[in-house]
């Protein structure tokens, strides 16, 4: 492997370090998590290792079929060991959007059984606060859709119905729509537990209390890593995309 192979997969690497045998192992969705996935599969070769995985995407198991992972039914665990994913915006809290790729439903229910949850960005998804880049998934029921964005716009959430690049609406694995919202400057906990109680509303991409650890890639292609408990201790990360002091 080449210098620049390994700058490029130092992230991943990093990501699915903590991964043993006989663990269960969520794979997250999106370009990102596809880098652990590609780190994982490489430790599995040369480690012998044995794993099971859940995926938490067709997309995602497409892949982990096609490097030989071991998928497994995660209707038959009741938890899983170790799940690794990316974000598209993190906050200095750890609080996270999630959802780019529509998955977000899974990503969650897979997150709430994980005894530990890894994501890993790179430095231009810190923000200082949740909104500042990127719009809110929220995931709905087709049945009732105007008169769930009604609602949704009544409390100050404003957004446009995910299309493909064809025109299409876009449907998430679980057959839900996506209505992509604008954060503005609301309160993060304030909008989940709107969306949390809005009938219609199936989940949405508001992460904030899964992150354990967070691994970010910094522009000059070093790694840092964050934990839950230091984000308060003056080694927190996300300060307008100028990264964290991290160790």
């Amino acid at each position: 492997m080449s210098s620049e192979q390994h700058i490029a997969d130092a992230l991943a690497e990093a990501a699915v370090a903590g991964i043993k045998s006989g663990m269960v192992v969520g794979l997250g969705t999106g370009r990102t998590a596809s880098r652990g996935i590609l780190a994982l599969a490489e430790r599995v070769r040369e480690e012998k290792l044995d794993i099971s995985c859940v995926p938490t995407s067709h997309v995602t198991e497409t892949l982990a079929r096609q490097l030989r992972l071991k998928i497994v039914e995660y209707g038959t665990f009741e938890q899983v060991d170790y799940l690794f994913d990316g974000a598209d915006e993190v906050d200095p809290q750890l609080r996270m959007i999630k959802g780019a790729g529509g998955a977000m439903v899974r990503e969650r229910i897979v997150a709430a059984a994980a005894a530990k949850r890894v994501y890993m960005v790179g430095e231009n998804k810190l923000v200082p606060r949740l909104g500042t880049r990127a719009t809110l998934p929220v995931a709905v029921l087709a049945f009732g859709l105007a008169s769930i964005r009604a609602n949704l716009r009544e409390m100050g959430l404003n957004g446009v119905v995910r299309r493909t690049l064809d025109g299409q609406l876009f449907l998430t694995d679980n057959g839900s729509l996506v209505i992509d919202v604008t954060m503005d400057d609301r309160d993060p906990e304030e909008v989940a537990a709107i969306l949390d109680s809005t009938p219609g509303v199936i989940d949405h991409g508001l992460f904030l209390h899964e992150c354990d650890e967070l691994f970010i890639e910094t522009r000059d292609g070093t790694i840092q890593r964050v934990q839950r408990n230091q984000e308060n201790s003056g080694n927190g990360c996300g300060s307008g995309g100028t990264g964290c002091g991290c160790q």
